[in-house]
């Protein structure tokens, strides 16, 4: 079924698929479909929590200028039928019965969609842990999953706490109003409880902007990195005609070797183009989404060589210590470059 949200935002159930799907709280999925005759995908994050709901679903909130955000939410319809990618994404977290933790969430806008797949997850499985959810939003009217979030409140009185942060608030607005800055989260993480470092992990996924802010208070505030998970907002594919005029290729071509599903590719990499990029102009289907380095969805391995990559937003600290490259951003910088994917 297609839910309406908020009056720019809608969530899609789907049917259990033939194939057998699972997935973690916090993973998204990628949907492709044909608009105007060109096939078109993009990564929306899971709203929905294995453990606790039947069938999964993702939000998608119009983006200005969405190609597909604009068409799902006017066009699809309980019934329809779109091409859906497994399950993929690490803003997870390992749920046990046994742990005794306080999640932190920053939200703003429609990263809040992964936190409510998480919060069900962790209120359901880890009775004696909780959560403070600091959600940033425009208006009263863009919040997403309010009534939803109220619910989880009452469901769970004292273990799920929602603070509230609104741009432009209504007159009789209770709550907290204004951007999330310094001396906003000061304000709002006074009031919250405090478990201290060991058992207290942070958990933000919003506009970026606001997710700088809350990394910056956190450094400040002496919080270890390694209890700092973010997710970046996917928005679209990156328009290769959109790049800066006079933008030169750095390198040179190299081969590079792929070993993915059991097969292995060689081909030669243009200073000029990506890995991703050379491969799909060979017809070679790699995984992928959204082509800006941020989802993960073409995530490999680098056995042997050297790659630079335009933006490793997506990738954390750990996933590049171990050798994950992001073969949508990446250039090969050596002539031995082998990846394995999946």
């Amino acid at each position: 079924q297609v839910i309406n949200a908020t009056a720019d935002a809608i969530v899609i159930e789907f049917e259990k698929p033939e194939w057998e799907m699972s997935y973690t709280a916090g993973q998204f999925l990628t949907l492709i479909t044909d608009i105007n005759g060109e096939s078109v995908r993009r990564a929306y994050s899971l709203c929905t929590s294995p453990l606790v709901d039947e069938y999964p679903a993702v939000t998608v909130k119009r983006v200005e200028n969405g190609k597909m955000s604009n068409h799902l939410n006017d066009n699809l319809k309980a019934g329809d039928k779109i091409q859906v990618l497994e399950p993929m994404g690490n803003f997870t977290t390992t749920v046990d019965a046994n742990k005794k933790r306080h999640l932190i969430m920053f939200a703003g806008g429609s990263g809040i969609t992964p936190m409510m797949g998480i919060s069900k997850s962790i209120l359901h499985a880890e009775p004696d842990s909780i959560i403070s959810l600091i959600y940033a939003n425009r208006n009263l009217e863009s919040v997403i999953f309010k009534s939803e979030f109220d619910k989880l409140e009452d469901e769970y009185e004292g273990r799920m706490h929602v603070i509230h942060v609104l741009d432009d608030a209504p007159i009789n607005w209770q709550g907290e109003s204004g951007l999330l800055n310094e001396e906003m989260l000061q304000k709002i993480l006074d009031r919250i409880p405090n478990w201290g470092n060991d058992q207290t992990q942070y958990l933000m996924c919003g506009p970026e902007g606001m997710m700088k802010n809350v990394e910056q208070y956190l450094e400040n505030f002496g919080v270890d990195k390694a209890n700092v998970y973010k997710e970046s907002f996917v928005q679209g594919t990156i328009d290769k005609a959109e790049k800066k005029t006079g933008e030169t290729a750095q390198g040179q071509e190299y081969e590079v070797t792929i070993l993915f599903d059991g097969e292995e590719h060689k081909f030669p990499v243009p200073a000029d183009k990506s890995i991703l990029e050379t491969a799909l102009d060979l017809d070679i289907d790699l995984p992928f989404s959204c082509q800006s380095g941020l989802c993960t969805a073409c995530r490999g391995k680098l056995l042997s060589g050297t790659v630079r990559m335009e933006e490793d937003e997506g990738l954390s600290d750990a996933e590049k210590e171990e050798g994950f490259i992001l073969n949508c951003v990446g250039h090969p910088t050596s002539p031995d470059v082998k990846i394995e994917i999946g």
